[in-house]
């Protein structure tokens, strides 16, 4: 299932797509030392792949990406990213409904994302998107240690 905003194509992530989704998320700022994208994107592939989508022009150049999951309670949105220069055009709001779409068909009931803090703009984007913010306290346990030394070395 394919949703389409202005001038763009909501599709499944393909392998080929990870060096331009990994730019997106770096240029976004959501890229972290102790997390390895090319890690995530290969666990992602081994659950729920369908709901790892990126937004396409009509030249295939990807302006979007997102990654969603379900556990069967609560439903996920993490690694939203639109390109900069092309913000404000619905890319980020149709990459959100077509995953809260595809969260819905499967019967889940919420969907939890994670903003950090101090991030005014995204926290009001997903405001007018209708997700509220909770008082919770965000807990957290490392099961698997991303080398950030290993990461550094592969790029060179």
């Amino acid at each position: 299932m394919t949703h389409a905003a202005p001038a763009i194509t909501i599709r499944s992530f393909d392998p080929a797509d990870e060096g331009a989704v990994i730019a997106l998320w770096d240029e976004a700022g959501l890229l972290r030392p102790w997390n390895d994208p090319r890690a995530d994107i290969v666990r992602k592939l081994t659950v729920q792949p369908e709901l790892f989508v990126v937004a396409v022009d009509a030249d295939h150049a990807i302006f979007g990406a997102v990654m969603a999951g379900f556990d069967g309670h609560r439903g996920w949105i993490n690694y939203l990213a639109t390109a900069v220069a092309h913000r404000g055009r619905g890319i980020g709001a149709a990459l959100v409904e077509h995953v809260v779409g595809e969260l819905a068909d499967r019967g889940c009931p919420k969907v939890n994302l994670q903003v950090r803090a101090d991030n005014d703009a995204v926290v009001a984007f997903y405001e007018r998107l209708g997700f509220g913010v909770e008082e919770l306290v965000n807990m957290g346990r490392r099961l698997i240690v991303d080398d950030p030394a290993a990461r550094a070395a592969e790029r060179a």
